[in-house]
């Protein structure tokens, strides 16, 4: 059996459907986590799905991920435009990396224009909403379908 998508949510992304909706919609995690598990189920594949408010525990799992998973979806949160350690992290796991945002991070503040992530990730989903957790796993099961050069 292949090994599972991991799929990461940084910090405040726990409040989804609850902080800002006219930024980041209505729908909570939980709809986003059962929206992604349908897919993937759609597309043959197996997802692991976590959320934290703690750098430190995303770069856990990412480490983690490096021999548990076939590829990683990030949805950093804010640590998107700060952190290097989640950045070394990524580049560390040599795996595939979709960074997601809900809201296109390039119509907001200017500080949320430029990404750490996307230093490490093979491709960037922003501004469609749940709606890219989808889009990611199409993306992350076709890139790991393939046999990957390392």
């Amino acid at each position: 059996m292949a090994k599972p998508i991991y799929v990461l949510n940084g910090p405040n992304l726990n409040l989804l459907g609850r902080r800002e909706p006219s930024v980041y919609g209505t729908d909570t995690l939980d709809d986003v986590r059962d929206l992604a598990s349908a897919r993937a189920k759609q597309l043959g594949a197996e997802i692991v799905f976590r959320q934290s408010n703690h750098e430190g525990e995303l770069i856990d799992w990412i480490q983690e991920a490096r021999e548990a998973a076939r590829g990683i979806i990030l949805n950093a949160g804010a640590f998107t435009h700060t952190s290097i350690g989640i950045l070394d992290a990524l580049q560390a796991a040599e795996l595939p990396v979709i960074e997601v945002h809900l809201s296109n991070i390039f119509k907001r503040e200017t500080y949320r224009h430029h990404s750490y992530v996307s230093l490490g990730s093979t491709g960037v989903i922003c501004g469609l909403g749940a709606k890219g957790y989808e889009l990611a796993l199409e993306a992350m099961v076709q890139l790991t379908s393939k046999p990957q050069k390392r």
